[in-house]
């Protein structure tokens, strides 16, 4: 059980609301289950009613049920494989997938797909429910993703990982479609990251001494339209980025390049703003950002050393078709 005081911030809030705010990692939906279960009581007694308020000293008492998790079954779904031997496999995962059973996608994800092609090979290390799994994409970035097949080579993997390159061969490099252009041909964005107190699903910049250390290399490609003679005589309406992760946060891409004032196009989640500049996009491409429906994100480099032999591996993945005719209209403003 898990005592929690609720103070002046959450004073007149819903009850599952301030819960959701006090307990951290926990979602509000998971939390109203609990309250509904019994799980909770407000100043000593138990309560089923989540929207009552609450006031600023009111003791919340916590008790989770202990996790019940399921093992995912193998489903017979297709995957693009780049490579694959005994110790690992990589996969070109296609944007809509997503990569590990979690609440509201018990199933139909990577690792479903994973169990039924590799059967009993695959490392448990990542839990249960995250076989082999070392990193992983949105469920809505498409691009390059490795996968462990036995514990050694999740252990060596996962240590590359966490090292994020800075004294090993780790590469990922991503494309990204974002509204305007960066000042910066080049640069670096080292800002923090936490988890958003007003909306559990988006992450957010925060100030120095708070957070994850997050840093993210950006390079221009293109922009849209392109200079003309050399000189900058028309507005971008976007561009085309490179982006490298030096460390691997939760949405980290989309949140760094939304903070520094660029959004990814297609981003709902972090570009709901900018939603009214697609209007000013030709036809053509606000069809193609249309039939995207998601962000333009993707993982279009990958490069590791082989777990067992120690070899660097590098492997390269163009866009995907709806990302590429995206790009393509923008190419043609």
């Amino acid at each position: 059980m898990v005592t929690l005081q609720v103070g002046a911030e959450q004073a007149g809030f819903r009850l599952d609301k301030a819960l959701a705010l006090l307990a951290g990692e926990i979602s509000r939906a998971r939390l109203q289950q609990v309250i509904k279960e019994g799980g909770v009581s407000l100043n000593g007694t138990v309560t089923s009613d989540g929207s009552r308020k609450v006031a600023e000293g009111d003791a919340i008492a916590l008790v989770m049920p202990e996790a019940k998790p399921a093992e995912p079954v193998g489903q017979d779904i297709p995957l693009d494989v780049v490579y694959e031997d005994e110790h690992l496999i990589v996969i070109d995962k296609p944007a809509g997938l997503v990569v590990h059973p979690a609440g509201g996608h018990e199933d139909g994800t990577l690792v479903n797909a994973l169990i039924a092609h590799c059967g009993e090979s695959l490392s448990g290390i990542g839990g249960v429910r995250r076989p082999g799994i070392v990193h992983r994409l949105d469920k809505d970035t498409s691009g390059l993703l490795v996968v462990a097949k036995n514990d050694r080579a999740h252990q060596k993997l996962a240590k590359q990982f966490a090292d994020h390159g800075r004294t090993g061969p780790l590469q990922r490099a991503y494309l990204a479609l974002v509204w305007g252009v960066p000042r910066l041909r080049e640069g670096t964005i080292d800002a923090p990251i936490e988890r958003s107190n007003r909306n559990r699903e988006k992450m957010m910049v925060v100030k120095e001494g708070r957070g994850r250390e997050a840093i993210t290399h950006i390079a221009l490609l293109e922009r849209y339209p392109p200079l003309l003679k050399g000189l900058d005589e028309t507005e971008p309406l976007a561009s085309l980025i490179e982006c490298r992760l030096e460390t691997g946060r939760t949405h980290q891409i989309r949140v760094h390049m939304s903070h520094i004032g660029h959004p990814l196009l297609g981003d709902q989640l972090y570009g709901s703003g900018f939603a009214t500049k697609a209007v000013r996009l030709p036809e053509e491409a606000r069809e193609a950002l249309t039939a995207l429906g998601r962000q333009a994100l993707h993982a279009a480099v990958l490069g590791f050393a082989h777990p067992a032999s120690g070899e660097e591996m590098l492997f390269e993945s163009d866009p995907p078709e709806d990302f590429a005719k995206l790009q393509a209209a923008l190419a043609r403003l």
